[in-house]
């Protein structure tokens, strides 16, 4: 985190082109790093192109108040200031606290109640100036230090007090991995138990015991629709000894389009991007979906690039046998395209 300014900088400076606004989310350890981000955010007001310019001044001889007037460009200003977008993307802040003790002052060398108090500044100093907060509560399905069975009445106890705070969703995080589909039922209908509603909340899982899947299966069935995943199965925790990475984008967009879910996801670009990040960082793709995806895509590549070749080899022949051969060509790449596109209306519905 100690080049997050110089990264939010460049974002500002040079926002990546994309169809659709892009959130981005800031994690801020504590109230400097809030500082440092509304010091980057407030250097950065883009002039609205749609506001009216200042009037002339008056006339010399008029001794008397200008009449009409405006402040437009500095109430712009403000509005902008205190608004979480820039460049039509938007910006929220991340705070992240443990549901165990032991936890806790491993992570962030301080007691639970502690963490609550250094962040309730934090919290209101953000939604003053309009900027979102997401609250992270970390081992809340089992603790490194203290074991699998994380008290899910505390987990509920400190999303109450987070959203009372003024949080504006919580993250409930499977940081370790050991969470199983029982563990999390009951932690899921403690919260309902608790009155978090499901509208609240994400859920985060690691796939360190491969239970990701099978959690987020069980997370959908009680109701929740917002889940964490990092492209190929990258992420992980210093603070939590032999935990791997969050579940693998690839694989939990597989596993939704396969359920019929719209996500609006290109699961073969996902894939490409993949295999992309982890190539330029050298670690492995961690994504069993991606890999497949990627061998098919490979092989698909081939033999359109196989059958190009042969396409036009024949068609320099012009003979009756390479017509037929033609014809069946055709016929074949014909029959791939529309089983392709069969199969992405099965995944968008």
């Amino acid at each position: 985190m100690a080049a997050s300014d110089e990264v939010l900088s460049q974002v500002l400076r040079s926002p990546p082109s994309s169809p659709h606004p892009i959130t981005y989310q800031w994690l801020l350890p504590n109230t400097r790093g809030l500082d440092n981000f509304f010091k980057v955010m407030d250097g950065f007001v883009k002039p609205s192109q749609d506001t009216y310019p200042t009037p002339p001044p008056s006339p010399p001889h008029d001794s008397g108040p200008a009449l009409h007037t405006s402040n437009s460009d500095a109430m712009q200003q403000d509005s902008q200031s205190m608004s979480n977008e820039r460049n039509g993307h938007k910006h929220e802040v991340s705070i992240f606290l443990a549901a165990t003790e032991a936890f806790s002052k491993k992570n962030t060398n301080c007691s639970i109640q502690e963490s609550l108090d250094r962040f309730a500044p934090l919290m209101s100093s953000s939604r003053a100036q309009g900027i979102p907060v997401r609250a992270y509560i970390s081992v809340a399905l089992g603790c490194p230090f203290e074991g699998p069975e994380t008290d899910p009445h505390v987990v509920a106890d400190l999303a109450v007090k987070l959203l009372e705070m003024g949080a504006d969703e919580i993250s409930v995080a499977d940081t370790t991995g050991m969470g199983t589909a029982p563990r999390t039922g009951k932690l899921l209908r403690t919260l309902s138990e608790a009155g978090v509603r499901n509208e609240d909340l994400a859920l985060h899982f690691h796939d360190t015991f491969g239970q990701a899947l099978l959690n987020t299966m069980v997370s959908l069935d009680h109701g929740i629709r917002t889940f964490d995943s990092a492209v190929g199965g990258l992420g992980g925790c210093p603070y939590s000894p032999g935990a791997t990475g969050n579940v693998a984008t690839e694989d939990l967009v597989y596993m939704l389009h396969s359920l019929g879910a719209k996500t609006g996801i290109d699961l073969d670009e996902m894939c490409r991007i993949g295999e992309w990040i982890t190539t330029e960082i050298g670690k492995g793709n961690a994504s069993s979906a991606g890999r497949a995806t990627l061998a098919r895509l490979r092989r698909e590549e081939h033999e359109g690039s196989a059958n190009s070749i042969n396409i036009h080899d024949l068609t320099s022949l012009g003979s009756n046998k390479t017509k037929k051969v033609l014809k069946n060509a055709r016929i074949e790449l014909t029959h791939i395209a529309l089983s392709r596109t069969h199969g992405n209306d099965l995944e968008g519905e």
